[in-house]
């Protein structure tokens, strides 16, 4: 059955998505002036996506058990707290600043403190909006990044160590990377000239392949929680997670829709494509579920409505409404085959599956971006290598350029994850002891209980 629907995915991709030929007309530079807005709608966006890390607490945090919920609601407002000062001293520097070097790795400190950015726009970032705008919606990106990472070491780390884990990912991992893919002196991304011209609206690459192939080093470094998987508990509040799901949909469109940096018809095409890939991917789950397990399940749905947002995240801004069909139904099904068979073959404790649904989800997106991005939604595209698979003639170039942003990224993120979370646990001591994560988090690390039971 599975075997079937992916040929039938990519039948209709073929069928219905195929068009002759990518090509873009050169436009004339904009002068650089304050549009009231598009900074509006950019504020809004990084309201929204500040708004998806505490959506993430709440559906992490209902799916572990009642002893560890405060843990994880812990962790993830302290990355806001922490990761949100470190972006204001060096780590907006880090990703966006001028190039340290020129080799399009990693910036420089000359932005360090925000010295230099102010109300007017950096015309290499946007035309019309303050870079301090600009600014601090990339902020919002840097924070909830690590935090994904929480759903594969949940209920068995100790909090120092993540705290200093998170600051040194954030300032090795994610900003190296975000400087490669989204900066103008990034020699993977498509601001650079004669850089690879990776397509990644809002983080298929920087964000969510980042980020699950970060929990994945941690799974295999960590081990494996007690009882796994034979005497685990279900999750204690699944209405948490529902919540928590809804959050991270609604916060979403400030995630891709505000990649656009301006209230125009990109920003409406992106939203659109976002509520979509996630409904198609939603259901897709929900379907599967219900074949193998005879029942469908709420965890199984809001599960594939964050893939399909995964999924749909570095596509956004280059898809159709049907291509956001394709991209949400693949990524009902890859992260559904990662979570219901591979991890269980495998036997790797990916505690709440950051790596099955943001690991897999966002590899199959950025490859899905190589296959149905077209210049009908975003002119930007060009000839030759622009357009995605299915309309520039079949033109391989833009599909083979996101595969290797997507083998990069994979490889750097594991093995620096992977090597420092080894330099943390040899100072720090990663792992609660066996009493500890018996008792809990929430008490042995910050000595309270998430419920209080009044005789």
């Amino acid at each position: 059955m599975i075997k079937r629907s992916i040929l039938i995915m990519s039948v209709v991709a073929v069928g219905l998505l195929v068009s002759p030929a990518c090509a873009a007309e050169p436009t004339a530079a904009a002068p650089l002036k304050v549009d009231t807005g598009d900074t509006a709608w950019v504020m809004l966006g990084a309201a929204l996506v500040m708004l998806m890390t505490p959506g993430l607490a709440f559906f992490y945090g209902g799916l572990v058990r009642r002893k560890n919920v405060l843990s994880v609601l812990m962790q993830c407002f302290m990355i806001l707290c922490l990761i949100s000062i470190q972006w204001m001293l060096f780590g907006y520097s880090l990703a966006f600043g001028p190039d340290a070097g020129g080799h399009g790795i990693i910036g420089d400190l000359s932005w360090a403190g925000l010295n230099g950015v102010g109300a007017e726009p950096f015309a290499a970032y946007s035309k019309t909006v303050p870079h301090q705008v600009f600014m601090i919606f990339q902020m919002m990106f840097a924070v909830i990044t690590p935090a994904l990472i929480i759903g594969a070491f949940a209920e068995r780390i100790r909090f120092s160590a993540f705290c200093v884990f998170s600051l040194l990912w954030t300032t090795l991992v994610y900003d190296p990377v975000a400087h490669w893919v989204w900066s103008a002196d990034g020699f993977m991304g498509v601001l650079r000239t004669g850089g690879w011209g990776a397509l990644d609206v809002a983080g298929g690459t920087v964000v969510h392949i980042n980020a699950g192939m970060a929990a994945l080093a941690a799974a295999l470094y960590l081990g494996r929680r007690q009882g796994f998987p034979d005497k685990m508990s279900p999750p204690h509040n699944l209405p948490f997670a529902v919540l928590g799901a809804a959050l991270l949909w609604f916060g979403w469109f400030g995630f891709n829709a505000g990649s656009a940096l301006s209230a125009n018809g990109l920003a409406g095409s992106a939203f659109v494509s976002t509520h979509i890939a996630s409904a198609a991917a939603g259901l897709t789950w929900a379907l599967l579920d219900w074949i193998k397990h005879r029942k469908p399940t709420t965890l199984g749905i809001i599960t594939g409505a964050v893939g399909g947002l995964v999924a749909i995240t570095p596509a956004a801004g280059y898809v159709t409404p049907m291509g956001a069909v394709l991209v949400g139904v693949g990524a009902g099904v890859f992260p559904w085959l990662a979570v219901t068979y591979i991890k269980v073959r495998m036997g790797y404790d990916d505690s709440l599956d950051a790596f099955g649904v943001h690991g897999v989800g966002g590899i199959w997106g950025a490859i899905a971006t190589g296959l149905f991005a077209t210049i009908a939604v975003n002119e930007s595209l060009h000839v030759g290598g622009g357009c995605g698979l299915f309309y520039d003639n079949y033109n391989p170039a833009q599909l083979l350029t996101q595969i290797k942003a997507v083998g990069l990224t994979m490889g750097y993120s594991f093995v620096m994850s992977f090597g420092l979370f080894w330099l943390v646990d040899k100072f720090f001591k990663l792992r609660v002891t066996d009493h500890e994560e018996r008792v809990g988090l929430d008490l042995t690390q910050h000595k309270e209980a998430g419920y209080t039971v009044i005789d």
